[in-house]
């Protein structure tokens, strides 16, 4: 019997973590064993209401439970946030492509997020820190929106220094009296770090307009096109490729992406849409 493929798992919710206002991190526990690697995406449903998919953003080689980062925007998502530990949601997957780590390996690794879209990255992060030494280097440069809107508040001191591997720059959009950083866009902050642009990759995930702008930046700073990076999550849905809704050109983003390399997609109209 062919298996159902929109079949799900249960998962215990055991933890909620307040990230922002209106971001949450749950740390769930599946009933059976499902894993993935950095980049892919599962399908988590409330059972009776609906199902969104989500990248998780936990470590990929540690087992036995997974966080999803989540923003509440739509009605899922906020029926999600009023979840408390001990619910039983649903879960299935994996989907779609991993960050290609074994390419990544002796290179500069320069990584760049927006607002949530630090989620996904913070599942690459710690699979580049779990063999932290086969990497060159690797820079996080980070924007949010206000001080207030930065994720993972708690845990990115941590990430400062690995090894001496890790270099850490965040800026605002708009600051306030408590924030001494960078105020501006997140492209503000992309500069020329002396990087050996020959042996150098870079990977961006946040919201769109973010990604079109930090992408024509990284390209003026001599990033090549087949090194850059782009986790393509919008509209996916289904994630085995049926219902179409992630289109991009010949691509469905939740079977052949959702990560990309710019030179793969730049011809194709409407990318950043």
């Amino acid at each position: 019997m062919k298996k159902n493929p929109y079949a799900y798992i249960k998962a215990e919710i055991l933890n909620i973590t307040n990230e922002t206002a209106t971001i949450k991190t749950f740390t769930i526990r599946p009933q059976g064993e499902i894993g993935f690697r950095a980049g892919q995406f599962m399908d988590l449903t409330l059972p009776g209401i609906g199902e969104a998919p989500f990248t998780p953003s936990s470590n990929h080689d540690h087992k036995g439970t997974l966080d999803f980062t989540i923003m509440a925007a739509g009605r899922v998502t906020k029926l999600l946030h009023q979840a408390k530990p001990g619910d039983i949601v649903g879960l299935r997957g994996p989907y779609g492509s991993q960050y290609p780590l074994e390419k990544f390996k002796g290179k500069e690794v320069y990584i760049v997020g927006g607002g949530v879209g630090l989620a996904p990255l913070r599942a690459l992060l710690y699979a580049l820190f779990n063999d932290v030494n086969v990497y060159k280097k690797i820079i996080l440069r980070y924007g949010a929106r206000t001080p207030s809107d930065i994720v993972y508040k708690n845990e990115i001191d941590s990430w400062r220094d690995k090894a001496g591997h890790v270099d850490v720059a965040i800026t605002c959009d708009v600051g306030d009296p408590s924030w001494k950083g960078n105020v501006g866009l997140v492209t503000t902050i992309l500069k020329d770090e002396g990087l050996d642009m020959e042996n150098a990759v870079t990977i961006v995930c946040g919201p769109p307009v973010m990604m079109k702008f930090a992408t024509f930046k990284l390209l003026d700073l001599g990033f090549k096109d087949h090194n850059i990076y782009l986790s393509m999550e919008k509209n996916m849905s289904c994630g085995v490729g049926k219902c179409g809704h992630c289109r991009i050109g010949p691509y469905y983003a939740c079977k052949d992406g959702p990560v990309f390399t710019y030179d793969k997609i730049k011809e194709l109209p409407g990318i950043w849409d």
